[in-house]
């Protein structure tokens, strides 16, 4: 087998570093020509480069050494946007223009060999401490290790003038010989380099998803965007080896660059090798040098996912500067270097030649930021712009309508959405118990009222907002999961959906298609905002500060205004209370709103944008998102009176929910659909507050609590509005079931029944079709319960109409298109 040939690179190294060093010293950031110059991008279009003139000329990173030399600054982050710019300005005018040719795309693709060539030439530039930085300067290890070394070498050079001999002396001039050189030939360069190179990738680069990172890009400075699903403990990552010899007293250093190394056992100086002694080196902690690592795992977004794929995830390495400046449940661009590692252990022989990829993180820039964030960066125009719309009488109505602009109507449930985001301030009483500031929200109605589209929106809008589907969520995806660490093999948490929306929405579709044991994981935060968990020896508690907007269907698919509201909404009544506002949104034939509905689909359609609307023009996502941040920052406080109005208030729904009941059930009154509880007193102070939060005001005022309870008034003023022979049925809703009363109701529980014992009969091989019963069958059933044909055409007709079954032109099937559940 013949050997490979060997190929020279045609970079010199020794050259980039005069031009790195070049750099470094002669780049100012403003100052320059006030243009905006054009030069070809590596994808043979036009970059401009456009050129910021500051009052006086910075030069940027002479001032940044300064400080790393003062111990102001760690981390030394070198912009590529700066280096292109530092090529185009001093070129002269002559080529090369091209961007593959330049310094800066040699540095895109060969990040992590240009991060040890930007530190040789800033170890060559480092200038001198300020004389202010000196006066009080704090030593620490490394200090004590260079005094300790300069302090032996003197003496050795004092007892070889003084006339010692022997092998001693020898070994300590060869070791002392060139003086403080000593320090450089015997220290790795790692140890004594106080800062860390870190590179920020050109603006014009795009951010790519997780599964467009391969082979190709090995080594090369990416931009990965994604969602942070797990966030490892900050631990020290030792990069350099220090050991003491228990012969002659030297230290050794030695440079660890894989996350496995050998250590050294006999010791090599100069002393030892003299003497031809086998000192024996003993590892000491304390002058080593450690670095700060965290491990992130970064998933893919969901519109980032191609159809019938999983999300992917990569391992992230985060050092020094860039640890703890992510959190589960961020989205963000993290750029660095893709780079190959091989695998170790048992693992290694498994994968033969395979190896993992990891991102080594060297620029963190998250997409959404925290609301505070937003209120303490808020910029002239957007201050602007913001003022005029607060500055509004019909601030509160204009901004709810600018949610989901997409969706007609709905003009209620908006206005309770954009409470939700801005919230009520969370208490905290003296004995450290926390009452929830955070509003609860869910939207039940009938299939196509855009429910999953407002679910979205809010989603979007808010900082931290996590969807998901109740069928495609289990317990443990929703509150954490007990893995295992992939760095120390211990067992961690992993937070799920209501962790990762901490300080955010989490909105859960299909509310209604999870299954009991996993919709009782949420009770505990949806009133505690926490998740105790205590499994695999973990006995911790996870805070989930989120506010549950959830979206259900009825239990029949659709409303039925035939059957009470406990029979249509099918949750338990220990899960509803704690939703502040419960929305019906039912699909009424109304021929003026179903023309202003087709009207505005049509427009949406045609021209690929909602119609312009007088009331919410102008207010994009952005300034909803600053919007509902500068009103999160006011605390409005509850004054005397207005607490008077809201006892009144809460004592008279009270009375009112009494009276509405039969006086035999007043007893059993707990588990009402719409019931005042004592948690309805609470939702009502948190919409006043989240109210006030909108208008600007410092307190809340009566009017604010007149919206409150207009809003939950109009959350259940559907509640109401059933026929009368349901709501005389509706009197026996507690204790024990009710008996059906009407004929028609009668008649849908006997077809119900039927269904029941065909699909029983028939097996698993009759489930795949759609249920049908024979028509003659039931209509024997319901004349032997006491009925006539006329009862079962008349429950035929309503049902049909509210599109659950179906009979054919004979009338001799009747197919079920929304199969009931069994009564």
């Amino acid at each position: 087998m013949s050997a490979l040939s060997a190929i020279r690179s045609v970079v010199d190294y020794e050259s980039e570093v005069d031009k790195i060093t070049q750099f470094l010293e002669k780049f100012t950031d403003g100052g320059g020509k006030k243009q905006a110059m054009e030069v070809d991008d590596d994808e043979g279009g036009i970059e401009m480069m456009a050129e910021l003139t500051l009052a006086e000329p910075q030069q940027k990173y002479k001032e940044l050494l300064q400080q790393v030399a003062n111990r102001t600054a760690d981390t030394v982050e070198i912009a590529l946007d700066d280096v292109r710019r530092f090529e185009v300005e001093n070129s002269g005018g002559h080529p090369p223009f091209a961007f593959n040719s330049s310094l800066a795309f040699r540095i895109e693709n060969n990040a992590k060999a240009y991060v040890e060539l930007f530190s040789k030439a800033i170890d060559k530039m480092m200038p001198e401490p300020d004389a202010s930085a000196m006066e009080d300067p704090e030593a620490d290890v490394l200090d004590v290790i260079f005094q300790a070394r300069r302090d032996r070498d003197r003496r050795d050079r004092e007892a070889l003038m003084g006339g010692g001999g022997g092998k001693d002396a020898a070994a300590a001039a060869a070791e002392a010989g060139s003086g403080g050189a000593a320090d450089a030939e015997s220290f790795p360069a790692i140890l004594t380099r106080r800062y860390t190179v870190k590179f920020i990738a050109r603006a014009a680069q795009k951010a790519q998803a997780v599964r467009e990172v391969g082979a190709s890009q090995i080594g090369r400075l990416v931009t990965v965007r994604g969602i942070v699903t797990r966030v490892s403990e900050v631990r020290p990552a030792m990069v350099v080896a220090a050991y003491l010899c228990d012969a002659c007293g030297s230290e050794v250093f030695q440079e660890v660059k894989t996350r496995q190394f050998m250590p050294l056992s006999q010791c090599q100086s100069a002393r030892c090798v003299g003497n031809r002694s086998r000192g024996k080196l003993h590892k000491q902690t304390r002058g080593s040098r450690f670095v700060r690592f965290q491990e992130v795992k970064l998933q893919e977004l969901t519109d980032q996912v191609p159809m019938g794929d999983i999300p992917r995830t990569l391992t992230v390495h985060c050092y020094e500067s860039t640890v703890r400046k992510l959190n589960p449940g961020d989205v963000a661009h993290i750029g660095g270097v893709f780079l190959p590692q091989p695998y170790t252990g048992f693992r290694a022989l498994r994968a033969g030649l395979l190896a993992d990829t990891l991102l080594e993180a060297h620029h963190v820039r998250p997409l959404k930021k925290r609301y505070d964030e937003l209120a303490a960066e808020l910029t002239d125009e957007m201050r602007a712009r913001l003022a005029q719309v607060e500055e509004e009488p019909d601030a509160y109505g204009r901004v709810s309508r600018a949610i989901a602009p997409e969706i007609f109507g709905h003009a209620d449930v908006k206005k309770a959405l954009l409470l939700q985001l801005v919230a009520a301030p969370t208490k905290r009483t003296r004995d450290g118990m926390a009452i929830r500031g955070d509003i609860n929200v869910c939207l039940m109605g009938d299939p196509g009222v855009a429910k999953s589209q407002l679910l979205r929106f809010v989603a979007k809008v808010a900082p931290r907002g996590v969807y998901t589907t109740g069928r495609g969520s289990s317990g443990v995806g929703l509150t954490a999961a007990v893995m295992r660490d992939s760095t120390t093999g211990e067992m961690v948490l992993e937070g799920g959906a209501l962790v990762l929306a901490d300080n955010g929405v989490c909105c859960i579709d299909e509310f209604d298609k999870m299954d009991e044991a996993d919709r009782t994981a949420i009770h505990e935060v949806m009133e505690q905002q926490t998740i105790s968990i205590s499994k695999a020896g973990i006995t911790t508690t996870l805070n989930a500060r989120a506010s549950i907007l959830a979206a259900a269907n009825p239990a029949r698919s659709r409303y039925n205004p035939r059957l009470t509201p406990e029979e249509n909404i099918n949750l338990p009544a220990a899960l509803l209370s704690r939703f502040d506002v419960l929305f019906l949104m039912l699909d009424r034939p109304s021929a003026q709103d179903d023309l202003q509905l087709a009207r505005h689909v049509a427009w949406v359609h045609t021209h690929g944008r909602h119609p312009d609307d007088p009331a919410s023009a102008g207010i994009d996502a952005d300034l909803l998102r600053h919007f509902v941040a500068s009103a999160r920052a006011r605390t409005p406080v509850l004054p005397r009176a207005v607490a008077d109005y809201v006892v009144g208030a809460y004592v008279q729904l009270r009375q009112q929910y009494k009276a509405a009941l039969a006086p035999a059930r007043a007893a059993a009154a707990r588990s009402a659909i719409g019931a005042t509880t004592p948690r309805t007193l609470l939702a009502i102070l948190r919409l006043a507050q989240a109210h006030a939060r909108v208008r600007r005001a410092d307190t809340v005022a009566s009017l604010d609590v007149d919206e409150a309870l207009r809003l939950m008034d109009a959350a259940h003023v559907t509640l109401d509005a059933q026929p009368a022979a349901a709501a005389a049925a509706a009197a026996g809703l507690y204790g024990e079931r009710r008996q059906r009363t009407d004929a028609v109701s009668a008649v849908f529980a006997i077809l119900t029944r039927s269904l029941a014992t065909a699909r029983a009969a028939a097996g698993p091989a009759g489930s795949a079709s759609l249920p049908q019963l024979g028509y003659a069958d039931v209509l024997g059933r319901v004349r032997d319960a006491g009925f006539s044909e006329a009862d079962l055409s008349r429950c035929l007709k309503q049902y049909e109409d509210i599109n659950i079954l179906q009979t054919n032109v004979t009338r001799t099937r009747i197919t079920f298109v929304s199969a009931p559940a069994a009564s």
